[in-house]
């Protein structure tokens, strides 16, 4: 994908959000840095990535057609290529049976600490919705933590809101079952 440009007319910052090559090495790097930084915040559990994830990541998402990014990237004279990683959000298609059409979930969010508040999550979202349409997506989706206020307002401001069908059934929740070891050597039986 060309690159994306996007300059906000609110603040004189020159922000480019560019969709990752994973098999760039510098895309690579900063994606992994970026997610780091994410990873290691308490929004994102407070805990480095494993050495196995820094290194697998990139080739991980690169096999699978299915994931993309894009990174926001801050102009900065003094820096080796005149700019420097501020932002990640990483994707992931999937499928909603009831539209029988692909739906993109945004899977990570990530903006540099130093860098929150100018928006930076709202031009990599804009960007996210361009390549979702594209790809023929009736939705994005995502998952986000209660207590992150200032996530929630951000994405609420981008048209994001609590999932429904039948409002008297409420709101959907996301669950996860982590999955330890192999598994059971044999699926059971149907």
């Amino acid at each position: 994908m060309p690159s994306t440009a996007l300059t906000s007319t609110s603040t004189p910052l020159a922000i480019h959000v560019r969709r990752v090559d994973f098999a760039n090495a510098r895309d690579a790097r900063a994606l992994v840095d970026l997610l780091d930084g994410y990873a290691r915040d308490a929004a994102g559990g407070g805990k480095p990535l494993s050495d196995e994830v820094k290194q697998g990541l990139p080739a991980a998402l690169r096999q699978r057609p299915q994931a993309f990014s894009v990174i926001a990237w801050a102009a900065d004279a003094a820096a080796p290529h005149g700019e420097v990683p501020v932002g990640l959000i990483n994707c992931l298609e999937g499928f909603s049976t009831f539209a029988c059409k692909p739906l993109v979930n945004v899977h990570d969010v990530a903006v540099a600490p130093g860098w929150r508040g100018h928006r930076i999550a709202q031009r990599m979202l804009q960007a996210v919705e361009v390549i979702a349409r594209e790809r023929g997506a009736c939705k994005l989706t995502m998952e986000v933590l209660s207590g992150n206020h200032s996530a929630l307002r951000a994405y609420e401001r981008e048209g994001f809101a609590a999932y429904t069908l039948d409002p008297g059934m409420g709101q959907a929740q996301f669950l996860q079952k982590v999955l330890h070891g192999p598994g059971p050597a044999a699926a059971p039986a149907l």
